[in-house]
């Protein structure tokens, strides 16, 4: 399991525009990097429309926003141009990536089990260590407490 202090595990996956985006292309810059569920769905809509009014404080802050979910590049695409969202979605339907920060496994909704994706939010400084890390968070109010915790508002 990750913490706070270890490096972020390297990764290159396909964004909403169908580039190639990896952690590398952010080294010497922070970034906020969260995993949701399913896009466009009331959870994760929430969260990634939080996550975009709040994109220019973060951004002045230093701190760049990525995205990534397990949904295929044509539905970033169209939640994004629907929630006028402005950072990049990545997509990682493998589960590689979310895997690698602890961000998929079993999770329980009704009092069934699943394998899936955990909503979690991991901050990477600009050395590459990991400095905040969420796990199993819930949307609502999830981002306001991230930027509390990183801009101290």
């Amino acid at each position: 399991m990750l913490e706070i202090g270890d490096r972020a595990p390297a990764f290159t996956l396909p964004d909403d525009t169908g580039s190639s985006m990896s952690l590398a292309d952010y080294a010497g810059r922070k970034l906020v990097m969260f995993f949701y569920p399913k896009a466009m769905t009331p959870g994760c809509t929430k969260e990634a429309c939080d996550f975009r009014d709040r994109a220019d404080a973060l951004l002045a802050a230093d701190f760049s926003v990525v995205g990534l979910s397990p949904d295929p590049i044509e539905r970033l695409v169209a939640f994004k141009e629907r929630e006028s969202l402005t950072y990049p979605l990545l997509s990682d339907e493998d589960h590689i990536v979310a895997a690698a920060y602890g961000a998929w496994g079993m999770k329980k909704n009704y009092g069934r089990e699943y394998e899936g994706l955990i909503r979690s939010t991991f901050v990477v400084g600009g050395d590459g260590l990991l400095l905040n890390v969420y796990r199993n968070v819930r949307a609502a109010g999830h981002v306001a407490r991230v930027t509390r915790d990183l801009l101290g508002e």
